[in-house]
């Protein structure tokens, strides 16, 4: 079954932790529905470096990629009806769905 990366996109920061509670607990519980088929659920990410062409490291990152989820799923459109669904959108926030492809040796 092919896999696919949710990659989260920007998202406004809670404005209160009572706030926070509540995005945290329906986005677990969206993690939760999705079962067998969350191969990678929850990857967050910070302290985020790029690496230019000219070999400089500048202490940002290119995107606002802020975390992702690997899932399987039939097809990519099963995979973007799931993420949907994520309450990351909730929070202003944006997805990104790819398929992922293994490389041949």
């Amino acid at each position: 079954m092919p896999q696919y990366m949710i990659t989260y996109l920007g998202g406004n920061q809670p404005s209160s932790p009572e706030e926070g509670k509540k995005h945290m607990s329906k986005y677990m519980a969206w993690l939760s529905s999705l079962g067998d088929s969350a191969v990678s659920p929850a990857n967050p990410i910070k302290d985020t470096r790029t690496v230019n062409p000219d070999g400089t490291v500048t202490k940002a990152s290119a995107t606002k990629m802020s975390g992702y989820t690997v899932l399987k799923a039939d097809s990519l459109e099963a995979a973007l009806t799931i993420a949907k669904g994520c309450p990351f959108l909730e929070i202003g926030g944006s997805l990104e769905v790819s398929e992922l492809k293994q490389m041949q040796k």
